[in-house]
């Protein structure tokens, strides 16, 4: 299963590396952190490390660490633009509850 982004998000993902001038995809993961105990970490990654895992959805290569795996499995990242808000919607369905302001989650 994995995880997967949406077409939005692997575009605005593509652009973004584009614009930088390098990178080979994105790195999702989980830390500790926040009121409901876990949040996510987004970076762009320009190499895979040894014990990552790769997922490849709409071309873009989505690495994730094997410990915030079992946090994130299934999930899908979207990238949403409501008026003048725009940014990354994480579509987790391990997610218990999550804060009120939208930072952290519990599985």
């Amino acid at each position: 299963m994995g995880v997967t982004l949406s077409e939005a998000a692997a575009k605005h993902v593509q652009n973004f590396i584009a614009k930088r001038g390098k990178g080979m995809g994105l790195r999702i993961g989980v830390r500790t952190s926040g009121c409901s105990g876990m949040a996510y970490k987004l970076e762009f990654a320009d190499a895979a490390e040894n014990d990552d895992l790769q997922f490849v959805s709409h071309d873009v290569t989505v690495l994730v660490d094997p410990k915030s795996l079992p946090y994130i499995e299934g999930m899908e990242l979207d990238y949403t633009r409501e008026g003048l808000n725009e940014g990354f919607k994480f579509n987790n369905p391990n997610v218990k509850d999550a804060c009120g302001c939208g930072e952290s989650f519990q599985v």
